[in-house]
């Protein structure tokens, strides 16, 4: 079942040819960009059962050299971890395509360039998750900034521009950093063993036996990398610019999928890696997931447009996935990487909703907005339910996630779980007022209602009438992302008995293991 794995990262980039040359027939170029993200899924749905949770730690691998003089070569494989994230990558895409279906474009732009480069930017971000080349990993890590780029510079908002080179200089500069303890970790490894490499199994093996200060440097060095990428606090300030000027489509893919590739890194490169350097610097990376978790929960509490909110509600999330990794128990590891695809379904499901409501009244401005569940009821049902998921509500998916990082960082940690469970307090807080201030009460707003002149434009009193419920494509978006989001939430198990093998051998490679309950003691 190794071609699976292959197609995945074929599929997207054949879909992205033909979709470039639709750029005159923008119907068509989306039909054939869905098609592709479609088949996409159904190879990611195969790859979920081809994968043995029990079987070895990397599995469906395949790889050809490419720089033999360098050890450099061309070699995927996948673990627990990253099958959950490919898999959430496949499943998000389609719902992209189909919910920006009537998106307008900035002016000169097309269907087929705008979804290209969403196929592209797949395709990428995939073979980053499925990487088991150390140095082949840095250059994915680097060229997936360049479609994400394009996409937030070409079709974002009037500062698309600005926020697109802020998103590029700080990854590209995380992962310049990154390159320069890889290259370390390479010739420690032609050291030790006559021959360097950056095959990450035998990286494993070489590095961790390095002294303190040499691995503690080697560590911080990706660590830049991927704590800007996560993004953590105070490492984050490129996330707010992007998602407030990206296109809801893309930021569904900054917020939902990019972002994981940081924490991801943490469990695949930092802990195996350097064992040593992540228990040491554990205190001050705890001290960082937590004030992440509250920075982000008071600013998301504060925001006046729906779009930084998010990302502020995201940088509060990434703060708790923290906190999970390094509070080095299985509980929490389990719950940080369940937590990361929970993160993807939950708010990738509220950027939607909250991108048809910009779709209806044209601004993103929460004040602009009172009182739509009297014209929108169904929609108003959707912010609700993707915001009570968003705050982990009993029930909901994301529930569990929090449940467990909670339950398994406080043996270790009870000072940071603390005050981290302040974050879930406002959580409720933000999430409730979101959408108090929009969907309550009387009709109000000048994207509903207002002195603009003109029939039909943003503040006119006749808006009221065109503003409209979910339409059937819109339903069929959502209706995926809510039985997910109530099927994880009460039924689990499918995908924790996929990341719990993983995480037990990170641990196991970290040499930790799980405090001893009291019961157990006795």
């Amino acid at each position: 079942m190794t071609w699976v794995l292959i197609a995945l990262l074929v599929v997207p980039l054949v879909g992205a040819l033909v979709v470039a040359f639709l750029r005159k027939d923008d119907r068509k170029a989306k039909l054939v960009a869905l098609a592709f993200s479609l088949v996409e899924l159904v190879l990611a749905g195969l790859l979920w059962f081809a994968y043995d949770p029990d079987g070895d730690r990397l599995q469906l691998a395949a790889g050809v050299d490419w720089i033999p003089a360098f050890g450099v070569r061309l070699q995927f494989g996948i673990d627990g971890i990253a099958l959950v994230m490919i898999a959430v990558i496949a499943l998000l895409i389609p719902l992209v395509i189909g919910a920006g279906w009537t998106e307008k474009l900035p002016a000169g732009r097309s269907q087929g360039g705008y979804l290209a480069l969403i196929l592209v930017q797949e395709a990428v971000t995939v073979a980053v998750f499925a990487a088991t080349d150390v140095f082949l990993f840095y250059v994915l890590f680097e060229v997936m900034l360049i479609p994400m780029y394009f996409l937030i510079g070409g079709y974002g908002g009037a500062r698309r521009q600005y926020a697109a080179v802020k998103f590029f200089l700080y990854s590209f500069l995380g992962g310049l950093i990154m390159l320069a303890s890889a290259i370390g970790a390479y010739a420690m490894a032609s050291d030790e063993l006559g021959k360097g490499t950056f095959d990450w199994a035998t990286l494993v093996t070489v590095v961790r036996d390095a002294d303190p200060t040499t691995q503690t440097w080697l560590f911080l060095g990706f660590f830049l990398a991927f704590a800007i990428k996560a993004p953590l606090v105070p490492f984050h300030t490129w996330l707010p610019d992007a998602a407030a000027e990206a296109p809801i489509g893309v930021t569904v893919i900054v917020v939902g999928i990019l972002d994981k590739v940081g924490t991801f890194g943490m469990l695949r490169y930092l802990l195996p890696m350097f064992p040593e350097a992540s228990k040491n610097l554990a205190p001050y990376i705890l001290v960082l997931a937590v004030a992440g978790v509250l920075y982000g929960s008071l600013l998301a509490t504060g925001q006046r447009d729906m779009k930084r909110f998010l990302a502020y509600v995201s940088i509060a999330h990434f703060g708790f996935i923290a906190l999970g990794i390094f509070a080095f128990t299985s509980q929490a590891g389990v719950g940080s990487v369940s937590y990361m695809l929970n993160h993807s379904i939950s708010t990738g499901m509220l950027i939607l909703v909250i991108g048809m409501v910009i779709a209806r009244g044209g601004s993103s401005q929460i004040s602009d907005y009172g009182g739509m569940s009297k014209v929108a009821p169904l929609l108003a049902g959707m912010l609700l339910l993707s915001g009570l998921t968003t705050l982990s509500l009993p029930g909901t998916n994301s529930f569990v996630s929090e449940f467990l990082v909670l339950i398994g960082s406080f043996p270790t940690q009870p000072v940071y779980t603390v005050l981290a469970t302040i974050g879930m307090v406002l959580a409720a807080l933000y999430v409730l007022w979101l959408y108090q201030r929009m969907m309550t009460g009387p009709l109000r707003g000048d994207a509903l209602v207002g002195a603009a002149a003109g029939p039909g434009a943003v503040g006119d009193p006749e808006r009221k009438t065109a503003i409209g419920d979910l339409n059937k494509r819109e339903i069929a978006v959502l209706a995926p992302l809510v039985v997910i989001v109530l099927a994880l939430g009460f039924y689990p198990q499918p995908v924790l008995d996929v990341i719990t093998p993983t995480v037990g051998a990170t641990l196991t490679e970290v040499g930790v293991t799980d405090p001893v309950s009291v019961q157990e003691g006795k």
